[in-house]
């Protein structure tokens, strides 16, 4: 009886053990996940070599936060160590992607530590001008936009406001501080 404790106490705490995990490694296990549908999605035998250069192809569209995955595991242009084969290996054995990047985890702890930047759900004021300005930035550069001509941070909240409202985004034509925007 004790045994039989001993070992579901064992399942379930290795059980939870496998789901922090996962989501540990956010930003590497839906890059993967993504990654891993797309192979099996056009390609019906998997080989290393296909995973790999896939791997290469979506890394170099990749950006923010997966961007960073693809340079710690090497697929990126400018990375210095190269570890692709530790990724393409097992995706084209159709090892699960939370176990892969708890694999890459112990080679590189920095791959699990990335997370997915919070989505702002309120644009008001009040919430834009208690961010920092950093942060504005990269609301920003989500969209493709950079103001240059931005000194302080009220400017750079209003230009988000703009921008989120639609008035320049919907129509053809841009606004004065919009066009700063590209200056």
């Amino acid at each position: 009886m004790r045994r039989a404790n001993v070992l579901v106490a064992c399942l379930i705490f290795g059980a939870s053990v496998e789901l922090v995990g996962a989501e540990e490694c956010e930003v590497c296990v839906d890059f993967l996940e993504r990654l891993y549908r797309s192979l099996v999605a056009t390609h019906s035998e998997l080989s290393p070599a296909i995973a790999e250069e896939a791997l290469i192809q979506a890394c170099a569209v990749a950006t923010g936060k997966e961007n960073r995955l693809c340079y710690y595991v090497g697929a990126s242009s400018d990375a210095a160590a190269r570890v692709t084969a530790d990724v393409a290996r097992p995706l084209s054995s159709h090892v699960p992607v939370p176990k892969i990047c708890q694999r890459l985890q112990k080679r590189d702890v920095q791959i699990c530590e990335l997370r997915h930047d919070k989505p702002v759900l309120d644009w008001s004021r009040e919430i834009l001008s208690n961010m920092r300005v950093l942060e504005l930035k990269r609301i920003l550069a989500s969209w493709g936009e950079e103001c240059r001509a931005c000194l302080e941070k009220n400017e750079f909240v209003d230009l988000i406001q703009e921008l989120h409202d639609g008035s320049s985004r919907g129509s053809g034509g841009r606004s004065d501080a919009t066009r700063q925007v590209r200056e």
